[in-house]
């Protein structure tokens, strides 16, 4: 707590420079201030009763194993994530020399992440890799949740002066405090619903896949050379399509040529 006493003293130090601008509000706005100092610095119901409160943990996990058959691999997973209720947030597919693989990101409710990772794997007799990480954030999730309420608490009593400005200055200044601390608490409340989807939806990245047997050079170069001819096939109608025009003016002169050498070598 000493922390957030220190964070937030320029913020208090210039209340209370406000609150002594008010002649006819002094005391109260006085008897407001040591009232906010007080909830500062007494300790709080939550760090009192921190441990009874519910841990906040943020489950992770990625394995990678083989497949004999890729499609029904993924058909299986697949069918995991919709009956325990998660959903799929990246797929992407690989091929690559020798083998081709399949990434799922899952988002899954993580009181349901273990039982999703043994019905997904079901018959994966042995991984490549596995590795399950629990990080705990509940000292991280009770202090954002008192620099909210402190910074909530606060922005009320800059509010509360607000409506007692009796000047264009004191309401500029007054005005120019709380865009800060609503700025500041966006932030905070942002950085608090990041961790909550956290912490109630675990990931799970999968890895599978499918080793296909190596061609041999011979039959690798063989078929590569059938298909750059093929291609090249391909590309020479192309070319022909593009100057038809041409031949045909090729073949008239030729043509007239001709005609014209026989009719010369006449008597």
């Amino acid at each position: 707590m000493d922390k957030i006493i220190i964070k937030h003293l320029p913020q208090f130090i210039s209340l209370v420079l406000l609150v002594s601008i008010f002649g006819c509000g002094q005391k109260h706005g006085g008897a407001n201030l040591e009232m906010a100092e007080d909830e500062m610095v007494a300790p709080t119901s939550e760090q009192k009763s921190v441990e009874k409160i519910e841990r906040k943990l943020i489950k992770e996990g990625r394995i990678e194993f083989e497949t004999e058959n890729i499609k029904a691999t993924r058909k299986t997973i697949f069918e995991a994530v919709n009956k325990f209720k998660g959903y799929v947030s990246s797929d992407q597919e690989y091929k690559l020399p020798g083998r081709k693989s399949n990434t799922v990101v899952i988002r899954v409710p993580a009181a349901s992440f273990d039982d999703l990772l043994s019905e997904a794997t079901q018959g994966v007799e042995k991984f490549e890799s596995k590795e399950i990480n629990v990080k705990d954030v509940t000292e991280e999730f009770l202090d954002i949740q008192a620099r909210l309420k402190t910074k909530k608490e606060l922005e009320q009593r800059y509010v509360d002066l607000l409506k007692k400005a009796k000047n264009v200055t004191e309401i500029l200044e007054i005005e120019k405090q709380i865009g800060q601390l609503r700025s500041e608490i966006e932030s905070i409340e942002g950085r608090l619903k990041y961790l909550q989807d956290r912490v109630s939806f675990s990931t799970l990245s999968m890895t599978f896949y499918e080793s296909i047997p190596d061609e041999t050079e011979f039959s690798s170069k063989f078929s590569d050379g059938f298909k750059n001819g093929w291609d090249n096939l391909v590309w020479f109608f192309v070319l022909l399509t593009n100057i038809w025009p041409f031949i045909l003016i090729v073949l008239g002169l030729i043509i007239g040529f001709r005609i014209y050498r026989r009719r010369k070598q006449k008597p």
